[in-house]
């Protein structure tokens, strides 16, 4: 049956959507289809992915030009991740007040503001205070999303559209090296990535502004008091379900968090690969990119408790076979590419699934929702992450045990959440 939020030739079934689905359309007076709707929230959070990944393998350069010594130059990664995390807390109240749209917006024009501010750095805490700024002021790009697709779907359905979401996401960091490197290249210096990164967010902000509808249905919009701001974020963090996969989702990416900061360092240095260091990088994004489109195609049919907790205690075996390599042989580039690889292959089966988890209860709310969860998940892996990577010391034992104990964390999280109970059936969307 076909939805009238739609467009041509793109049918869904109508338990996917939620049947309030708004009639606002956007300037193009096109409504927008589920995969036009699925590639530019994507491509919104991917916004996020460039602004961090394409500068890693200029952090040398950056580095020498700026005066940043050891292992500091990795604070250009870790403020900006730290900063979307606090800065998360911001956006959700006011989009279920004001709509999805003008906070989107917003933030976007943040993002572009900040990119081009950071291009014109004068020393290396001025560029930390502008990606501080960047990533606080752009946090919208990264927590609306998930509201937007909940505004429409929920349960199972919900996971499969995030899971397709993410391979497209993911395909941007896999890249994003490269871009950056191929920037760094043709005019030879490293701030012409940051000016690259706003002009990508100019083309994205012109999409969203013609195409995007606003999504918030008025019968949900909440009033701006402290009260009531107070009360739906509260109901996230004190819900069993929503809290402890919102921090196992946290802990667990720490974990990749920490490959991100170290991630230069550890294939130029450790193991004397820096040319190739793009071409790795993407090898392991891509895995996950290849895993969040199996997960799309199978999350409905399994359901996504029963995926993503079948992925986390793989994850665990092979993080306990990275950590027995890092530490009790001479590992090699052979053999942590591999183990990274399906390790971020494996993130794959749980992202999605566990967000989806987390904001099933919050349909009315999914703007505060987004925002708590996404200030959770953010600024805990942003900590983790830059622990991560600060202590990093030549070798990958760091990485590989943070990774083995950030799966043990994760799975007591979710015992937590489903009250020992694991691998629970498909949930309808409600």
């Amino acid at each position: 049956m076909r939805n009238p939020d739609y467009g041509p030739g793109e049918s869904i079934d109508r338990q996917s959507v939620d049947a309030r689905a708004p009639a606002a359309l956007p300037p193009s007076g096109q409504r927008i289809g589920e995969r036009q709707l699925i590639a530019m929230m994507a491509l919104l959070m991917a916004l996020n992915a460039l602004g961090i990944d394409a500068v890693l393998p200029a952090l040398d350069n950056l580095a020498a030009d700026l005066g940043a010594g050891g292992n500091s130059r990795q604070f250009v990664v870790g403020a900006y991740l730290l900063a979307a995390g606090l800065g998360a807390l911001v956006p959700g109240s006011l989009a279920d007040r004001y709509g999805r749209r003008p906070v989107l917006f917003t933030a976007l024009g943040l993002y572009i503001a900040f990119s081009l501010l950071c291009a014109m750095a004068w020393n290396f805490e001025s560029l930390l205070t502008l990606r501080f700024l960047q990533g606080f002021g752009a946090a919208g790009i990264v927590a609306l999303p998930p509201a937007i697709i909940r505004d429409r779907v929920g349960g199972d359905k919900m996971a499969r559209m995030m899971s397709l979401i993410f391979v497209i996401f993911l395909m941007v960091p896999a890249i994003a090296p490269s871009i950056g490197q191929g920037v760094l290249m043709v005019m030879g210096d490293w701030r012409w990535i940051f000016v690259f990164t706003a002009v990508a967010g100019v083309a994205m902000g012109a999409w969203a502004w013609r195409n995007l509808p606003e999504t918030l249905h008025p019968e949900d919009k909440q009033p701006i008091q402290p009260r009531v701001i107070a009360r739906n974020m509260r109901a996230t963090l004190t819900m069993r379900q929503a809290l402890g996969y919102t921090l196992g989702s946290a802990v667990i990416f720490g974990a990749l968090f920490g490959f991100i900061n170290s991630a230069q360092q550890l294939v130029g240095e450790a193991f004397g690969a820096g040319p190739w260091f793009p071409a790795i990088f993407a090898c392991c994004a891509g895995a996950m990119a290849v895993a969040s489109w199996t997960n799309s195609r199978i999350v409905e049919r399994f359901g996504a408790r029963r995926v993503s907790h079948t992925g986390l205690f793989l994850f665990l075996i092979v993080a306990a076979l990275q950590l027995f390599v890092a530490t009790m042989t001479e590992e090699t580039l052979w053999t942590f590419v591999p183990l990274m690889a399906a390790n971020m292959m494996l993130l794959g089966f749980i992202g999605a699934n566990f967000g989806s988890i987390a904001m099933q209860p919050f349909r009315e709310t999914a703007g505060a929702a987004a925002s708590v969860q996404t200030f959770l998940r953010m600024v805990t892996a942003a900590v983790i992450g830059a622990s991560i990577g600060y202590a990093y010391n030549g070798t990958a034992i760091p990485l590989a045990t943070a990774l083995f104990g950030g799966a043990l964390i994760c799975i007591g999280l979710v015992l937590f959440a489903e009250r020992g109970k694991l691998f629970g059936p498909p949930v309808d969307d409600d």
